[in-house]
C-alpha cells in the first residue's frame, strides 16, 4: 500500500538527510569557527565551579585535581554533597584543606537526597562567581576549558549559556569505545550543526557548562521538577530571551556506562527529558522563532521515526521468520552505511587530536551502525513508554554506572 512505502521511505531516509545535514552544519561550523573572534580574558572576573555529588567517593579526587591544573587561575570550587551514603563528604573536607593555599573550596552538605537540580541550587547560592562553571564529579576538565567558557560567555553578553565538549575517558570495553565514536561523531556534530545553522543547541551539556550569573538568576536556577535539568534550563533561557551556544574547544574527560542496562537506563533519561520540554513548550511549536521551531519538531520527528522503526522491525523479523521474505533495499541501505561513515571520519578529524583518538577506533563503525542505534532505538521507545505512563517522575539521584577507567 502506498502510504506503507512512505513509511519505509521515511524510516530509511529520514537517517540519510538528517547525517547530511549535520555532516554540512558541522564542516560549516569548523570553517567559521577558526575565524572566529573572541574577548580577551584577563582571569579578573572570578569564576565558581559547581561540583553535585551522591556517593561519588571515588571520583572527587580526580576531578579536583583536574581543576587544580587548570590556567584560568581566579576561581572558586563548591562542591555540593547531596546526602551521601559513602564517604563523600568526609572526602570533601579533606580536599578543602588539601587545596586552601590555591584556591578557595565550599563544602555544602545537604541533609536529604533531593536531586542534582536541587544541588546546583544549593550550590548556587553560595557561590559568588560571576560565571558559574558546572561539571560532573567524574568530569576532569582539560587544562584550558575555562578559559575557554568564560572567553564564550565574554564576547556575547546575550549568552546565557554555553556547552563545553565532553569526551570519553574510559575506553576498555567496547561499548566504552561505542560511546566514544558516539560522542565524537555524532553528539560533537549534532552540537556543531544546531550552532551554525540554528544558532542554538536543543541543550547544553550538565557535564561541562558555563552559564553567565544574571541568566541563571534570570531564569530562577535549576528546576526540580523535571528529569533532565540540563535541557529544562535551556530551553527556559531561550523564553526569557537568552542564548544558549556551543564551544568545541572546552573539553572535559567524562566516564561513560560500560553495562548496555546503565546505558539503556541513560538513553531513556535523555530521550524524556526531550519529551518533557515539548510538553512544557508545545506553545513554541506554533508561537517560537523559526530556530526554536526547527529544533523542537526535530525532537518529534526523531521520536516519531524511533516507533515507526520498532513497528518495521517487528514486521521485517515477521516476513522472515514465517514467508522467507527480506524486506530490506541493499542500494538504500548502502548509502546510509556511506553516509554514516564518512560523518564518523569527519567527527574524527575534528577531534582526533584533543581526544586523543587513533585509526583503530574508527573500525568499530560498523558494529555502531547495527548496534548503536538499536540502543537508541529501544531507549526512545521505553521513554516514550515511561513519558504517558508515568508523567511525574521527579526526586532523588543515584549514583550512575561509570564503567571501568
Amino acid at each position: 500500500m502506498w502510504f506503507l512505502d512512505i513509511i519505509n521511505d521515511f524510516i530509511i531516509g529520514y537517517p540519510i538527510v538528517v547525517s547530511a545535514i549535520w555532516i554540512v552544519g558541522a564542516l560549516y561550523c569548523n570553517i567559521y569557527h577558526r575565524s572566529e573572534k573572541f574577548a580577551k580574558v584577563d582571569g579578573s572576573e572570578l569564576v565558581s565551579i559547581l561540583v553535585p555529588a551522591h556517593n561519588e567517593s571515588d571520583t572527587l579526587n580526580e576531578a579536583i585535581s583536574a581543576i587544580s591544573n587548570i590556567d584560568y587561575k581566579n576561581f572558586e570550587v563548591v562542591l555540593i554533597d547531596d546526602k551521601s551514603d559513602d564517604d563523600t563528604l568526609n572526602i570533601m573536607y579533606k580536599l578543602q584543606k588539601q587545596y586552601a593555599s590555591q584556591f578557595k573550596i565550599k563544602v555544602v552538605p545537604i541533609a536529604v537526597n533531593q536531586g542534582k537540580a536541587n544541588a546546583m541550587n544549593e550550590g548556587f547560592k553560595v557561590a559568588e562567581g560571576k560565571y558559574i562553571v558546572g561539571i560532573d564529579s567524574d568530569s576532569l576538565l582539560a587544562k584550558n576549558s575555562v578559559t575557554e567558557l568564560v572567553k564564550t560567555l565574554k564576547t556575547n553578553p546575550k549568552l546565557g549559556a554555553v556547552a563545553g565538549k565532553p569526551v570519553v575517558r574510559n575506553r576498555t570495553t567496547v561499548l566504552g569505545r561505542l560511546q566514544l565514536l558516539e560522542y565524537i561523531g555524532v553528539i560533537d556534530i549534532i552540537k556543531k550543526a544546531q550552532s551554525y545553522l540554528y544558532g542554538r543547541i536543543n541543550t547544553v551539556s550538565g557535564v561541562i557548562v558555563g552559564f553567565r550569573r544574571e541568566a541563571l538568576e534570570d531564569v530562577g536556577g535549576w528546576h526540580t521538577d523535571v528529569i533532565t535539568e540540563d535541557i529544562d534550563i535551556t530551553w527556559r533561557m531561550y523564553r526569557k530571551g537568552w542564548s544558549v551556544s556551543y564551544q568545541p574547544t572546552a573539553i572535559c574527560w567524562i566516564l561513560v556506562p560500560e553495562n548496555t542496562r546503565n546505558l539503556i537506563k541513560q538513553r531513556r533519561r535523555w530521550a524524556r527529558g526531550g519529551m518533557e520540554v515539548i510538553a512544557k513548550n508545545k506553545d513554541l511549536l506554533l508561537h517560537g522563532s523559526i530556530t526554536q521551531k526547527a529544533l523542537m519538531y526535530e525532537t518529534i520527528i526523531s521520536s516519531t521515526w524511533a516507533v515507526l522503526t520498532a513497528l518495521s522491525t517487528i514486521s521485517y523479523f515477521f516476513n522472515l521468520l514465517l514467508i522467507h521474505e527480506v524486506q530490506l533495499d541493499g542500494d538504500v541501505l548502502l548509502v546510509l552505511i556511506i553516509v554514516s561513515i564518512l560523518q564518523f571520519f569527519i567527527g574524527f578529524y575534528g577531534s582526533h587530536e584533543t581526544a586523543l583518538l587513533s585509526f583503530v577506533d574508527l573500525l568499530l563503525i560498523p558494529a555502531y551502525i547495527v548496534y548503536y542505534w538499536m540502543v537508541n532505538l529501544i531507549s526512545c521507545i521505553l521513554a516514550l513508554v515511561s513519558f504517558f505512563l508515568d508523567p511525574e517522575n521527579v526526586g532523588t539521584w543515584s549514583s550512575p554506572d561509570r564503567g571501568v577507567k
